[in-house]
């Protein structure tokens, strides 16, 4: 008789006996309070609202009804003035006289701000234009022109000196472009990445620690605005009041077009935790968020005011701006950030 001792045994089961199997277990739900960025999200949708060509029209219109009615009201009250003392008359022609200078040198300034900015955006086309050309002569001009523009920067002297002594030894053109790069933009671009991690710090403390209603949207946009106009002033934009906003539309479009506002794993997860922060506190995992948002904003704001596009893998990375501004901060203090959030 065969030995059977080592053959598989085969036992059957009644189907009542069977339990769930994988394809009965429902999806594992998301996680309900996991951060999002609200007060980024609410500022991107805020600036890239399009605007309709009526409401243009009715704020232009409703502008110049308001000058003309207060140019008459002036204009009549001026008159009755004269009649009544002229004296009087005088020190309110003058007072209004001073009052239209000083707008009048508002508007000046703004106007050069605008200037200042645009020369910004012909600065980097023509580097493009030239980076693509390969043409060393106008590689030359360009590093002449843009040290011209630099001139009056104390911190950057020792840079211009050295490009000037450099670029004459250069035979091409991206060379030239490197030269540039190193001795005249790269102390700008240490300051720039100072800025946008003090903003990314400062967004995130807020979030995590002010628990009152917009408080976190309206640190965010202040922060945000602040950021942009000190990156501008940096690279040598000095954006007024009109440049700033005009920047900060630029900026949040480009984010918003190429979809870096959305808040993705990589981001949040390569910081510090993931989706964990939400199960440890709310607001935590928000500022967090809404920090490294800012830094995505803040890295945008320099490539809309660096005169020259960065050269290959010299782009500044988001996370490592990420990981100086905020991991320390949440590191040492996150007990502290997580006890007040909660209470």
């Amino acid at each position: 008789m065969p030995d059977t001792s080592d053959r598989p045994v085969l036992i059957e089961l009644d189907d009542a006996a069977h339990g769930p199997t994988p394809a009965d277990v429902p999806p594992v739900a998301e996680v309900e309070d996991a951060p999002t960025g609200r007060a980024m999200q609410t500022l991107a949708a805020l600036s890239t609202r399009p605007s309709s060509p009526l409401a243009k029209w009715f704020w232009r219109l409703l502008l110049w009804l308001i000058l003309f009615v207060a140019g008459i009201a002036a204009w009549e009250f001026l008159a009755g003035l004269v009649a009544r003392s002229p004296v009087l008359a005088a020190i309110a022609i003058a007072l209004i006289g001073l009052f239209l200078t000083t707008c009048l040198a508002i508007v000046i300034k703004e106007l050069s701000a605008l200037g200042r900015l645009r020369r910004i955006d012909r600065f980097q086309k023509e580097a493009m234009e030239v980076r693509a050309s390969g043409d060393l002569a106008a590689a030359r001009g360009y590093s002449a022109r843009l040290g011209a523009f630099y001139r009056d920067r104390s911190e950057l002297k020792w840079g211009l000196a050295r490009l000037e002594e450099t670029t004459g030894d250069q035979f091409d053109a991206e060379t030239v472009f490197l030269a540039i790069e190193d001795n005249l933009i790269a102390p700008l671009d240490t300051l720039a990445t100072r800025e946008v991690e003090a903003a990314a710090r400062q967004v995130a403390t807020v979030t995590a620690l002010v628990p009152l209603a917009f408080a976190d949207i309206i640190s965010a946009f202040v922060a945000n605005l602040r950021m942009i106009r000190r990156v501008a002033q940096i690279y040598g934009g000095r954006a007024g009041t009109l440049g700033s906003w005009r920047l900060t539309r630029a900026v949040v479009a480009h984010l918003v077009a190429t979809g870096a506002v959305a808040v993705g794993d990589d981001l949040i997860g390569s910081v510090g935790g993931g989706h964990v922060l939400a199960k440890i506190s709310r607001r935590f995992g928000e500022g967090l968020v809404n920090g490294a948002l800012t830094a995505r904003v803040g890295v945008a704001a320099i490539e809309v005011c660096r005169p020259l596009p960065f050269s290959p893998g010299r782009r500044p990375r988001v996370t490592t701006l990420v990981r100086r501004a905020l991991t320390g901060l949440f590191e040492s203090g996150g007990s502290r950030l997580t006890e007040t959030s909660s209470s």
